[in-house]
């Protein structure tokens, strides 16, 4: 197999040792790649420490390293985070966002099957999946940039419906890539499958369910193509991984006026998380064109999150890193560079304690 091929990782590894490389020599080379170091350096000196056959292929295995994650373009934001546009080697491509506090948002797919009303990165379907090397190389390639400790799986995609990359990504990234398990978040709208297999992984990341309404009824209507799971069972099966990983799951909510802020959700809130062992995430609706949702009024989300924490639901209100560039919750999608559209103007007053997503 040619290295060009290898888009995940056991194709990866399976090159690597058809060109002479052990164990040892494997590891180091994958760990200098995600760590963004340079293949023949370290504390080995290339020419004794890696077989020749393989010390031949150096220059090919980081050209098509490189290939798996290309930038196209960069869009900073004034919070210090940013956009970026990446190609990928067969040519289509994704979007991912650099946090502040030294994180990551990666994508697990081009498109997306769920299709959530709110958010622009299903709105062509689902293209393909991300092989498990194409994901560690986003961040390789962000590293190539600026430090990274943290990695949400918060991209374009459902990491659930590509669940094998997805985990063997988070397994390479919570070993060789030297990221902490509970910085490692997997997002998912809830699916059986994850509820079974993350708890089994020798790598447990963090989990975010993405619950946005306490009503079966509407959050079918908001993710019209997501498993159909009552709310209090997901929620009872993000509370169970939460005990078992020993770190709190997060409950991700887009707030969107007029249709999950109400009296009736936040009740429903209240009767489903007091207690867990569970961090709710209000995320005031960040601008996609021609979702026909309005964010909220910035003081309503605020008492929003102000009633829940007094009725014993721990709850954050956060402002989306990079909202300034079409980087936020629910606005990346896959685009040629290029100008774009304003986005409409943020309302946000800081009232209460905001933090970025991340």
């Amino acid at each position: 197999m040619s290295l060009l091929a290898c888009t995940d990782l056991t194709a990866l590894r399976h090159v690597l040792r058809a060109h002479g490389a052990r164990p040892i020599h494997e590891q180091h080379l994958l760990r200098r790649w995600v760590q963004a170091l340079p293949l023949d350096g370290g504390r080995h000196d290339a020419a004794d420490f890696l077989p020749r056959t393989l010390r031949d292929a150096l220059p090919e295995l980081r050209d098509a390293l490189d290939a798996l994650a290309q930038l196209v373009a960069e869009h900073p934001a004034p919070d210090g985070s940013a956009r970026l546009l990446i190609g990928l080697c067969d040519g289509q491509q994704v979007e991912g966002t650099l946090l502040p506090r030294e994180g990551l948002c990666v994508s697990s797919q081009v498109g997306c099957a769920v299709g959530c009303r709110f958010c622009m990165s299903g709105r062509d379907g689902l293209l393909r999946q991300l092989g498990s090397a194409e994901i560690v190389a986003q961040v390789a390639l962000a590293r190539r940039r600026r430090p990274v400790r943290k990695v949400v799986f918060m991209g374009i995609g459902e990491p659930s419906h590509n669940l094998d990359n997805v985990l063997d990504a988070i397994d390479f990234l919570g070993t060789l890539g030297g990221i902490g398990h509970k910085d490692l978040v997997f997002s998912t709208v809830g699916d059986a499958r994850v509820f079974e297999r993350l708890p089994q992984q020798a790598v447990k990341p963090a989990l975010a369910l993405s619950l946005h309404s306490t009503s079966a009824e509407r959050r079918a209507q908001l993710l019209p193509r997501a498993p159909a799971i009552a709310p209090a069972d997901l929620v009872a099966a993000a509370d169970d991984y939460a005990r078992r990983s020993g770190y709190p799951a997060q409950v991700q909510w887009t707030l969107l006026a007029g249709v999950n802020d109400g009296d009736d959700e936040l009740q429903g809130l209240v009767q489903l998380l007091r207690g867990r062992r569970l961090m709710l995430n209000l995320i005031p609706f960040n601008a996609v064109d021609g979702s026909g949702y309005v964010r909220p009024d910035w003081d309503h989300a605020a008492e929003f999150t102000r009633r829940l924490n007094r009725q014993g639901v721990l709850t954050r209100l956060r402002r989306s890193a990079a909202q300034d560039v079409d980087g936020g919750c629910g606005q990346l999608r896959a685009r040629a560079a290029g100008p774009k559209a304003e986005p409409g103007a943020s309302t946000a007053r800081r009232s209460i304690a905001v933090l970025p997503v991340s």
